[in-house]
């Protein structure tokens, strides 16, 4: 096959901006002969590699991988040749050292022959039992056969993403999966290994794709009158319609990511009103020192909590007053730099100290509040937080009475629980509260559009809104200009998923327009 016939050239007129698109017909395959051209090789992926796939000691069985062109063989060294295997089954076979023949272990054997495998390629599986003896000898007899490696970190799962198995998002999502430690965690991961985040992406970028696919066209052609004006009012329609949808997709307030990474939760408040004391029962463990004198908790002491399903991670914070104290002082500075980046803040309050007016209550929580969760000069609203009367049991009955009702009426900055942290009285109310708070903090990770759960998404989205912003910007300067936002706008979501390529909008060219036809 010769240059030309291996490659399509297309050549649009565009007198500011020539562009050359080249696609190869056959693919990026073994068969191209002049497949470095199509792409650059991925270093190693023409290896077989091999490693213990299940988690690293003691265990029943522990599972052994090999992938790659001389998986067979490595089974059939390890196993024997006595019958052929049939694919995705499992057979218990003897597990022998290649060279010495010695007996490894008595296992199953399974083999995925390729593209149907988690990496595409030929893959084969040891299921073999669990202990350190057995596990290090068939991994060295692995590494003995000629032409077979160790697997580097993820290689796996890299694999599978160069063979279309999975997209970016999907492996993200995997890695999540893997290590999700709350339910709601683990729903969101599984939501996104299934594709539920790569089909919005991959939907936003087909439909950009066709605008740029139209606006190139007229470029190139309207002068001959082949493509209609009326196609740019389609696009600015199209484009207006996307760039909507991807800047609502954006404003979730962070609920994916937060519940990837755990709600950041912190407990603020005065000295010896009874931080430490909520932080060990919520932890259910004395994390945090305990004592009558007043600044005990100098740093801040944090641990990661399930609630309700979802991941928190809570930080107890050192008591919030004027002191001469250096070290204490920067426990409170890191108190106060820890609350501004708080997703929730537990403002504790020492009930004994509340006004013995029930009137002048609100007042003095309000005052209570603007001390500990200090507005910037951008807000317009206290950040979210649980006001914690704690030490109701010092207090009279009537008394708690009366403050719950006057709170009800008048109170509105913040959510209140009355609480006794030594006789956990009102803890069940408290502990529906937070956890209602959490929820709405991270979303049901099941209902309605799947979450951002990636920085780098939200980054790129960003980046696509603006390049989608330059196409309204030039759309009636220089539609040279204006195509190249879109173009820009579809890269940068093709960065999410980790597909990018031009030979795809020529596709659309020739399909909706036919010209030349």
């Amino acid at each position: 096959m010769t240059l030309a016939g291996c490659w399509r050239i297309a050549l649009f007129k565009n007198v500011l901006r020539p562009r050359v698109y080249l696609r190869c017909p056959v693919g990026f395959g073994q068969s191209c002969p002049v497949r470095s051209l199509c792409s650059s090789p991925v270093p190693g992926l023409e290896d077989t590699i091999f490693a213990l796939s299940s988690g690293r000691g003691r265990c029943g069985v522990a599972v052994v991988r090999v992938s790659g062109p001389d998986a067979a063989g490595a089974l059939r060294a390890l196993s024997g040749p006595k019958r052929a295997l049939t694919p995705r089954t499992a057979h218990l076979r003897n597990i022998t050292h290649p060279k010495s023949n010695e007996l490894l272990d008595r296992g199953l054997v399974l083999w995925f022959p390729g593209p149907h495998s988690f990496t595409g390629e030929d893959s084969a599986e040891f299921h073999i039992h669990g202990g350190p003896a057995v596990i290090n000898g068939v991994l060295q007899a692995l590494g003995s056969l000629p032409g077979l490696r160790p697997a580097e970190a993820g290689e796996f799962t890299r694999r599978a993403f160069h063979a279309g198995k999975l997209d970016l998002t999907e492996v993200e999502g995997l890695g999540d999966l893997i290590h999700a430690e709350t339910e709601a965690q683990r729903r969101q991961a599984l939501r996104q290994m299934s594709g539920d985040l790569g089909r919005i992406y991959n939907d936003w970028s087909q439909q950009l794709k066709r605008c740029l696919a139209h606006m190139e066209a007229f470029i190139d052609f309207s002068e001959g009158e082949l493509i209609e004006d009326r196609v740019l009012n389609q696009v600015d329609r199209a484009v207006s319609k996307l760039q909507a949808e991807i800047q609502r997709h954006v404003c979730d307030e962070r609920r994916g990511e937060r519940l990837r990474s755990g709600v950041q939760v912190v407990i603020a408040g005065s000295t010896n009103a009874g931080k430490s004391s909520l932080f060990n029962l919520l932890c259910q463990r004395p994390a945090a020192i305990v004592s009558p004198v007043p600044g005990t908790t100098r740093d801040v002491v944090e641990t990661p909590l399930d609630i309700g399903g979802f991941p928190v991670l809570l930080s107890d914070t050192a008591g919030l007053r004027e002191t001469d104290d250096s070290v204490e002082q920067e426990g409170v500075q890191r108190a106060l730099k820890r609350v501004e980046m708080a997703d929730l803040t537990l403002v504790v309050v020492d009930s004994t100290q509340l006004p013995q007016e029930p009137q002048m209550v609100p007042g003095f929580l309000n005052d209570y509040l603007n001390n500990v969760l200090p507005k910037k000069p951008e807000q317009d609203h206290v950040p979210q937080c649980l006001l914690i009367l704690n030490k109701s049991d010092l207090l009279p009955n009537k008394r708690i009475s009366i403050t719950q009702s006057v709170l009800s009426d008048t109170f509105s900055e913040a959510s209140v629980s009355i609480l006794s942290c030594s006789t956990r009285e009102g803890l069940t109310d408290f502990l529906k509260l937070l956890q209602e708070r959490v929820k709405t903090l991270c979303a049901d990770p099941l209902v309605g559009s799947p979450s951002l759960t990636q920085t780098r998404h939200r980054t790129n989205l960003q980046k696509s809104i603006e390049a989608l912003s330059q196409y309204h910007k030039y759309r009636d300067v220089d539609l040279a200009l204006a195509a190249e936002g879109l173009r820009l706008g579809l890269s940068c979501l093709g960065r999410i998923t980790g597909k990018v390529g031009t030979e795809e909008i020529l596709d659309v060219i020739f399909r909706d327009f036919c010209i030349g036809k």
